[in-house]
């Protein structure tokens, strides 16, 4: 277990396999555990190196953080990993953190891998800040006053209730804190990203999104790969917005090929 600092912040992160240098960026609430389906396949290529966002597994809890703070803790653990540039491949909020980490550090992206996220320009919807409060709740109350979902659950149509079910036994033990997922809910609320600058974003892109998303819409996803000037768009067909669950062979196949590639042209 290794641990590194970004302005007082304590944040853990871990590293394994060789190769090129592939850093993972887990999304909202969860934390760097729930990249358990992908782990095993890209450590056996790359040297793979991922970390708890704050407010989750074993990273500080802060408030009144911003996007780019938790983009400079990306920079940190490379920085503390000893990699000077890497392939970056991030989901929902994850998605945005390195989004953000290509346009204001190209020189430290070999290439860009966007997940389930898009481009949050002023006029994308963002949650109400009231509905912050509702973390606060206790967990039955929660559940009481969330809308309960049948079927698939928001894992999409090609997720089997085993494969659900395992999520779902993943996520009851994954640690957080309430007021780190507020923070990070906040810190996406007023994030504003333009798509003049992510026009500007020349590296090899991949943009990946679950076509059964009911989270993030695909024309966000559509939006960013049309407004990458160097990308390739993948839909993950019955895959919802965790698509790692119901798409994992899909997802593997897709990211294997496109960082070969981009290794093998340079």
């Amino acid at each position: 277990m290794a641990f590194t600092q970004n302005k007082g912040v304590r944040i853990h992160w871990q590293a394994r396999g060789a190769g090129t240098p592939l850093l993972l960026v887990m999304g909202h609430r969860y934390s760097s555990a729930l990249w358990y389906p992908l782990l095993d396949a890209l450590a056996a290529k790359h040297r793979v190196i991922w970390f708890d966002n704050r407010g989750t597994g074993e990273t500080d809890t802060v408030k009144g953080f911003a996007v780019s703070d938790m983009t400079d803790d990306a920079l940190a653990v490379m920085d503390a990993a000893g990699v000077e540039r890497a392939h970056v491949f991030g989901v929902s909020m994850g998605g945005v953190i390195v989004l953000d980490l290509a346009v204001r550090a190209p020189e430290r992206v070999i290439s860009l891998t966007v997940g389930a996220s898009g481009i949050l320009s002023a006029e994308k919807p963002r949650m109400p800040k009231i509905l912050l409060a509702l973390y606060y709740l206790p967990p039955s109350i929660l559940k009481r006053l969330t809308p309960s979902r049948d079927g698939d659950q928001g894992y999409g149509s090609a997720a089997s209730a085993d494969q659900i079910a395992f999520d779902l036994a993943v996520l009851a033990k994954d640690r957080f804190t309430v007021s780190g997922v507020v923070a990070q809910a906040a810190a996406v609320a007023g994030h504003v990203q333009t798509a003049e600058a992510v026009a500007a974003v020349t590296l090899p892109s991949l943009v990946l999104h679950g076509g059964d998303d009911s989270l993030v819409p695909i024309k966000w996803a559509e939006e960013l790969a049309a407004t990458l000037p160097n990308s390739a768009f993948v839909t993950l067909e019955g895959a919802g917005h965790n698509f790692m669950v119901a798409a994992r062979e899909e997802t593997l196949r897709a990211l294997d090929a496109f960082i070969d590639r981009v290794d093998n042209a340079t």
